[in-house]
């Protein structure tokens, strides 16, 4: 198996939720995820500290993206205008290997408590980065806490719709994603 080839990280996130769609998530050990990636048991730890670290892959990247996003929003950006531009951001990262994972992703973690459970501790990091760099514009905690999760909420909508939509769609995730935001901002109307 030759080790350096590139892309090790994402072909083990592809492998592994083949596995875990074909054979269950308790059922996938780390050396078949290796063996489908084409890499060695010791590459997949260089990358991974166990197998549920798998579907984590980009959260760190995703956080920053969102975070810029709302950063680098103007000043006079309302905070679920600043929420847009960090989805804007993020998505433009988000390619046809997204796209085609979803699906599957869903199915995995849909079949795996533990993934569930790993899924929403990736949902509450999301919204962690979104909220602080919210706060580090000055929104007040409560208003920020809010929209930060609005952002997670519209963020999962909106890659859902994106990666179910039809092939011949060819927006990319943002619009679902901002589409998603404005569908929740109107819903939260009917919440007074």
């Amino acid at each position: 198996m030759a080790r350096w080839q590139p892309g090790a990280t994402q072909r083990l996130v592809v492998a592994a939720v083949d596995l875990f769609t074909e054979q269950g998530y308790d059922a996938t050990t780390v050396t078949q995820i290796a063996e489908r990636a084409g890499v060695t048991k010791s590459t997949f730890f260089r990358h991974f500290s166990d197998k549920r670290e798998l579907l984590v892959a980009g959260q760190e990247t995703l956080s920053r993206l969102l975070a810029e996003g709302i950063t680098e929003a103007p000043a006079s950006a309302s905070p679920l205008q600043a929420v847009a531009a960090g989805l804007e951001r993020a998505s433009s990262a988000m390619g046809p290997a997204n796209r085609e994972l979803g699906p599957r992703l869903k199915a995995a973690v849909a079949a795996s408590t533990e993934l569930q459970e790993r899924d929403a501790l990736k949902s509450v990091g999301l919204a962690a980065a979104m909220t602080a760099a919210l706060i580090a514009r000055g929104v007040p905690d409560p208003t920020a806490h809010l929209a930060g999760e609005l952002g997670v909420l519209a963020f999962k909508r909106g890659y859902a719709q994106w990666s179910e939509s039809d092939r011949d769609d060819t927006q990319g995730l943002a619009p679902h994603a901002l589409a998603a935001l404005e569908d929740l901002h109107a819903a939260t109307a009917s919440l007074s």
